[in-house]
């Protein structure tokens, strides 16, 4: 089946940084984690049309244009203005166009940093672009949000697995987990007011549960799979990430990446979407690193999601191509995004109408973000 797709969770600037030629093709990509499926042709070529492009950092890392020293906002603003400019470089090439709050598309605004007034107009094969901030850090203080909103980011999560100075992520001990800071709080409310989307997919337990009561507006996870499918089986230990194997509740920890199905239940209630993730340990029972998952082990998330919902129209891609993993852990038989279809030949074998693919491959997410 030939169709467009909207994925919801792509690290472009990220791979910018990281040594990638983005504008070049994909043999031979250079840069992190080969081989490489993902650059801006390649998407393309793949039929992607619209995403959310992250501005990802992370806190105690070395990498230029995306890590900063845990606790520095400056060090955490300049690593995302950084990665803000990727964008703006390639809007003006006319490789893609920004698209921000309430679907308006957005320019340079005039004093950025090799900035200028409005944008080149953009060719038919611009991919359409929303910025999704993947950990809050990079905003100093919830007041300068509207900043980064006027220059297209368009859903933030508060935190990434290593937490943010708003909330604590994945990878915290549950037993010492703080929830939502009070900083957090502040950012939610200010959030809420200008109409930015809430991405659940990095919060630790205790923090979307804080989240979800601190605000009654849609909640997405743009790339997150079903903790219940993963946890069929026990973990590994090669499923436990290595800083978390000597921690009594390391399993429990690890497992915190993925969706509850009470969570699901929630985000679907609220008129969420969730974007399937690629990443091979994510897919399989027990979370195995030592093999590609199958792509019938990938939608079985898809199908788990609807059934536990009631209906299709809660599930979308979020595949996370290359975000910090190769092609050589997708699912078997994606290299590729021109592979993506294999997922729906897996779903139309499972009984679902054209319809119902069309709205997985990406009239979910588009729906999501004409209404938000």
């Amino acid at each position: 089946m030939r169709t467009r797709w909207f994925d919801a969770h792509l690290d472009l600037a990220c791979l910018a940084a990281l040594g990638r030629d983005m504008a070049g093709p994909l043999d031979p990509a250079k840069g992190p984690w080969p081989p490489a499926s993902v650059t801006l042709g390649s998407l393309r070529a793949g039929g992607v049309t619209r995403l959310l492009a992250t501005i990802f950092t992370e806190a105690g890392g070395t990498d230029v244009g995306v890590s900063y020293a845990a606790g520095d906002a400056a060090g955490a603003h300049a690593a995302g203005v950084w990665q803000l400019e990727t964008y703006q470089s390639w809007q003006r090439a006319g490789l893609i166009a920004i698209e921000g709050v309430g679907g308006r598309m957005v320019g340079v605004p005039e004093g950025d940093a090799k900035g200028e007034r409005g944008a080149r107009p953009m060719g038919g094969a611009a991919l359409r672009c929303s910025l999704l901030m993947e950990c809050a850090d990079p905003i100093r203080e919830p007041g300068e949000l509207a900043w980064w909103v006027e220059r297209g980011v368009r859903a933030i999560g508060l935190a990434w697995g290593r937490g943010s100075r708003y909330a604590p992520g994945n990878g915290e001990d549950p037993a010492t987990d703080p929830g939502l800071l009070p900083s957090g709080r502040e950012l939610v409310r200010e959030m809420d007011r200008l109409r930015v989307v809430h991405d659940a997919s990095h919060l630790s337990d205790r923090a979307l549960a804080d989240l979800l009561a601190a605000t009654s507006r849609p909640v997405v996870a743009t790339h997150s799979n079903c903790r219940s499918i993963i946890a069929g089986e026990p973990l590994l230990e090669e499923a436990v990430p290595e800083t978390l194997r000597a921690h009594p509740d390391g399993a429990r920890i690890a497992l915190q990446r993925h969706l509850t199905d009470e969570a699901i239940i929630e985000i679907a209630r609220r008129g969420g979407v969730i974007g399937l993730n690629l990443y091979s340990a994510f897919l399989i029972p027990g979370a195995v690193r030592s093999r590609r998952a199958t792509i019938d082990e990938a939608v079985a998330h898809v199908d788990h999601i609807c059934k536990l919902v009631g209906h299709t129209r809660a599930v979308g891609l979020g595949s996370d191509m290359d975000g910090g993993f190769s092609a050589a852990t997708l699912p078997e038989g994606i290299d590729t995004p021109s592979d993506l279809p294999k997922l729906l030949e897996a779903l139309h074998a499972l009984g679902w109408s054209d319809e119902d693919l069309e709205r997985f491959a990406w009239k979910n997410w588009s729906d999501f973000w004409a209404r938000s």
